[in-house]
């Protein structure tokens, strides 16, 4: 855990590399890969340990954003990694339907991606172990002394019928330092510098129920925002921008004829940590410009509002 001390990277990965050649010998090792840095630097360790032991699962749980499951696993052979991609959405919308609260949501996405991954981990001969992603602040706000503020599926989740050590290897470190280890181990800074993604993918982004035709309103809408800012060079100076889709409805002008449709709220802010977090003070002109793309690009959209919350009080994502 961070204590205000640099972290000696290279002695890290040393350390990392050692501890599980030790821990896992020859054994086959499964990965959930996410398509973020936590997950991605994990199997670099692990690959950099037992190579050809490891084997990676890439579910698509539908709550990706635009493009990113064909994307990211691209990426990931261009790195040498084995890949296995699995396609589950419908999984993932039948295991939410009619759930609203926010919890219960990421419960039933977690709980599901679990089922998924374990299917797949199954067909896979003689492994004993499952790496993961799993950082500090996961653990933290899951086993928080103070109550649960959210679930993360890589906390406690795994069926006790899979039989599976863990191997966590960054599990005492942050976000910012897991970035550190990412580039001494030579991950490509698009990918490095990746904006933090949950793990329930955009399913914490869509307020209420989630369906496959309100996930693709807000896959369309952060698919401008996130181009938006990469064309004005603002991209890399945030440390997490997001799209949500609100449970509300406004109305709107468009072509000259009545519209009652969605709102969107736009957030970006800056942490070190993920335990607190700033609002990014964009340009005014740039959230318009923003607005003003997204309301004519994206059907069913006809008003955009930019949340202005640090963390504390509320949390970066909404659910």
């Amino acid at each position: 855990m961070y204590n205000g001390e640099k972290l000696n990277v290279q002695q890290f990965i040393a350390d990392a590399i050692a501890e599980i050649k030790t821990q896992v010998g020859n054994d086959i090792v499964v990965l959930g890969l996410s398509g973020g840095v936590d997950s991605t630097v994990t199997a670099l360790l692990v690959d950099k340990a037992i190579g050809k032991n490891l084997v990676c699962i890439f579910v698509d749980h539908g709550l990706l954003r635009k493009n990113e499951f064909e994307d990211v696993l691209k990426h990931y052979e261009g790195m040498g990694l084995n890949v296995i991609g699995v396609r589950a959405a419908d999984r993932f919308f039948a295991a939410c339907k009619g759930i609203t609260d926010p919890e219960l949501k990421r419960k039933a996405i977690g709980k599901t991606f679990i089922d998924v991954f374990a299917d797949e981990a199954r067909k896979v001969e003689n492994a004993k172990w499952l790496a993961q992603g799993t950082i500090w602040p996961d653990i933290a706000e899951s086993k928080s002394d103070k109550g649960v503020i959210k679930s993360h599926h890589n906390v406690g989740g795994l069926p006790e019928d899979l039989h599976f050590g863990l191997v966590e290897p960054l599990k005492y470190l942050y976000k910012f330092e897991v970035r550190e280890v990412g580039e001494a181990l030579g991950l490509d800074k698009h990918f490095l510098g990746r904006h933090p993604f949950p793990g329930p993918g955009l399913g914490v982004r869509c307020l209420e129920e989630l369906t496959p035709e309100r996930i693709h309103i807000l896959q369309e809408a952060d698919a401008v925002f996130i181009n938006d800012l990469r064309e004005a060079g603002l991209y890399d100076e945030i440390w997490q921008a997001a799209v949500v889709l609100l449970p509300v409805r406004s109305t709107g002008i468009k072509d000259g004829r009545r519209t009652y449709d969605n709102v969107v709220a736009l957030r970006a802010v800056n942490s070190v940590d993920a335990v607190t977090a700033e609002v990014v003070n964009l340009p005014f002109d740039f959230l318009q410009k923003v607005a003003t793309d997204i309301i004519a690009q994206v059907d069913g959209v006809n008003r955009v509002v930019y949340d202005i919350s640090p963390k504390p009080p509320a949390t970066i994502e909404w659910e």
